[in-house]
């Protein structure tokens, strides 16, 4: 079935909002999409007997199995399409969201799974977050703050947190990036700044809402 994109943007919000609480009001969601409640009311209705979502006034939203389906699909075409831009095309990473945004409500399944293998199938965007496969699978992993990182400790970036511009384009200017090799150096307990080592550079101190949000792994 062909979804508008308003409804697939309700579908994936509803997902992602998800992520943090099982139930899903609707206040949070019409703050989600910076709509009016009354407008999230009548959306939700529609979602309701379309059969994507559980729905009862006053007691939240909560996605079915087809649900589900439908906004992994519209994350898995958003984060292939991310991949696309930044490393075929070279756009910054700052740059992309906003055109995977238009380009994830694309209904071919023929071409996401052509762009999958022209891709490589990879597992994650130029962001870190994880990219499902055509059945909706997650790849495993798990990855830390900086901030939580134990001093001393090699560390590899593998996502970021806050995918703003503003916050992409900091860490550029930083040259932080996916695959950045660095360790914990200092921590300062007065405002929760980290000084950091990257590999070949001096030490540099970051602000402690930049260390939060930067997602590392163990360097093996």
């Amino acid at each position: 079935m062909k979804y508008s994109p308003s409804q697939e943007n309700y579908i994936k919000a509803v997902y992602h909002l998800q992520l943090e609480s099982s139930t899903v009001t609707t206040n949070a969601l019409a703050q989600a999409l910076d709509t009016r409640p009354a407008s999230v009311t009548d959306m939700l209705k529609k979602l309701k007997l379309q059969k994507l979502l559980l729905y009862e006034k006053y007691r939240g939203v909560k996605l079915t199995a087809e649900g589900r389906r439908l906004a992994v699909q519209i994350i898995r075409k958003h984060r292939l399409w991310e991949f696309f831009l930044v490393h075929t095309l070279r756009f910054g990473w700052e740059e992309v969201h906003e055109i995977a945004e238009e380009l994830e409500h694309i209904g071919s399944g023929k071409l996401v799974d052509r762009l999958d293998a022209f891709l490589g199938f990879p597992q994650h965007d130029p962001h870190g977050d994880p990219i499902p496969d055509r059945l909706g699978k997650l790849p495993a992993g798990t990855h830390s703050a900086l901030s939580e990182m134990p001093l001393h400790r090699h560390a590899v970036v593998r996502g970021i947190g806050d995918q703003r511009p503003v916050m992409l384009d900091l860490l550029r200017d930083q040259q932080i990036a996916l695959g950045t090799k660095l360790e914990v150096q200092k921590k300062f307990s007065v405002d929760g700044s980290v000084q950091i080592k990257i590999r070949g550079r001096q030490p540099v101190n970051i602000s402690a809402y930049a260390a939060k949000n930067i997602l590392v792994g163990y360097d093996k």
